[in-house]
């Protein structure tokens, strides 16, 4: 049986940054972030050539261990076939390590791109397949969710199969998140979780992750109530104490405070009138980005743009 056939163009994808648990949601909501990695992937005749700028230009592999190399061979494996060869170009904007979802863009830029460039991608891995071999390579939907269609997004798992729901966020939501220099391994926030917790911490995130839903897409000045947290953020705080601090210290102050993802980066979601306010808090060990929200997710664009 004949393989696939491959596009002797290259293909552009542009990946958002993402937030994911968002305070009581874990594992399950997200957020997609104006903050963008860009891969250019073409089919050669031989080989394996990657080029990569930005974020993890001195540190990431450039063979096949690469997480974006090993998502577009088991994309190309389940578009029926690798191609000869493959060039690579790597824009990376997102910071690795700090919870900001730079391996969920990695893993969706890898099977976008082959889907892409492969002649009849799209009828061979509709977006449903997508988010199920993104899920999972990446062992869990919350973080490829809001990569793959932006916006605001609700991920669960039926069957062991990946499922989410798409809404649009409050456009009035500005998120500002504060970086700090040293990065934190998500097998290490992961390890500091209890296999149990108090019933009463249980229902009690089920209500404010509930809450949470509404104050993201219509009533943002329910946030600081709807952000509160008692399954993760507390168990991982020895492994974060300044985040941990910070979040304490925003949330003092009246602001919707997070931390995003696994950490360690802390995400205030506050309006366009206190954006600028709220970027100054952070003080020097943090790099403060105010951001757009992304309502494309992972998106095909021409080379020149």
């Amino acid at each position: 049986m004949a393989g696939p056939a491959f596009r002797a163009a290259a293909v552009r994808v542009r990946v958002p940054a993402t937030s994911a648990n968002l305070g009581p949601g874990f594992d399950a909501l997200g957020l997609a972030l104006g903050l963008y990695d860009d891969v250019v992937v073409r089919v050669a005749d031989s080989g394996l050539h990657i080029d990569i700028a930005g974020e993890g230009s001195e540190t990431l592999p450039r063979d096949e261990k690469h997480l974006l190399v090993r998502s577009l061979r088991t994309a190309f494996d389940a578009l029926g076939g690798q191609p000869r060869g493959l060039e690579i170009v790597c824009a990376n904007r997102i910071p690795h390590g700090r919870g900001l979802g730079s391996s969920s863009a990695a893993i969706c830029a890898g099977i976008v791109a082959a889907r892409a460039v492969t002649i009849g991608g799209e009828s061979k891995l509709d977006d449903t397949a997508l988010l199920e071999l993104a899920t999972e390579i990446e062992g869990h939907p919350d973080n490829v969710a809001p990569c793959l269609l932006g916006g605001f997004t609700i991920a669960w798992m039926e069957n062991g199969a990946a499922r989410a729901i798409r809404l649009d966020p409050a456009d009035s939501i500005v998120p500002v998140v504060f970086v700090p220099g040293k990065p934190v391994l998500t097998e290490t926030a992961r390890g500091l979780l209890p296999r149990t917790v108090p019933h009463v911490d249980a229902a009690a995130n089920a209500g404010r992750a509930a809450l949470l839903v509404e104050a993201l897409t219509r009533s943002p000045e329910l946030l600081l109530p709807a952000t509160e947290d008692r399954l993760h953020q507390e168990y991982r705080a020895p492994a974060m104490p300044e985040s941990a601090a910070l979040v304490e210290r925003l949330r003092a102050d009246g602001i919707p405070a997070v931390i995003s993802g696994a950490g360690p980066t802390v995400m205030a979601l506050v309006d366009a009138a206190s954006a600028d306010k709220v970027e100054a808090l952070a003080g020097e060990d943090w790099a403060a980005n105010r951001l757009g929200l992304d309502l494309r997710g992972a998106s095909v664009l021409p080379l020149a743009t």
